[in-house]
């Protein structure tokens, strides 16, 4: 396990979102603990069922806990992917947005757990460190207009082309 590891609330879907987690990124779930005997109020939860699934996705481990119906997932906290290709922001924008999932403004989507995750191509990383804040002033207006990015749009904005 991370010396760090987020812990993120479910309210009964736990397992099921490590799972999901791992088969969109590839990684292992390396643990599911239950409630034990005794398990009572104020927990929806009772003996058995799933309390933690410990998973891990590209080298960092995560908690998935069943806490129950207290608290949401709101966009003050995201997942941030980076992506090295117009094909890997299209295959994890897909995935996340799938069956309940929804896109976003800015490369931001909501899983269909309502986990807020953020898709963003290295390259255009890249382009905001570049130094040149006309450049990068034209690639962020384009941005704020996209939903899922589209890197050669945001380049050709960066080199103050129109697509």
């Amino acid at each position: 396990m991370s010396k760090i590891s987020p812990c993120l609330w479910f309210d009964g879907q736990a397992e099921e979102a490590a799972r999901f987690y791992v088969s969109v990124f590839g990684g292992s779930v390396d643990g599911v603990s239950t409630y034990p005997p005794g398990t009572s109020s104020p927990s929806p939860f009772k003996e058995g069922d799933v309390l933690v699934a410990e998973f891990t996705l590209f080298g960092q481990s995560y908690q998935a806990l069943n806490g129950g119906p207290h608290f949401a997932f709101n966009e003050a906290v995201s997942l941030s992917v980076s992506c090295k290709d117009q094909a890997e922001v299209d295959r994890w924008h897909d995935a996340l947005t799938a069956d309940g999932g929804e896109p976003g403004p800015c490369g931001w989507l909501k899983d269909k757990y309502g986990l807020s995750w953020q898709i963003v191509p290295e390259e255009i990383l890249a382009l905001q460190k570049s130094g040149d804040a006309q450049a990068v002033g034209r690639m962020m207006s384009a941005l704020m207009t996209m939903g899922k990015l589209d890197i050669a749009a945001l380049k050709a904005a960066f080199e103050g082309e129109t697509v």
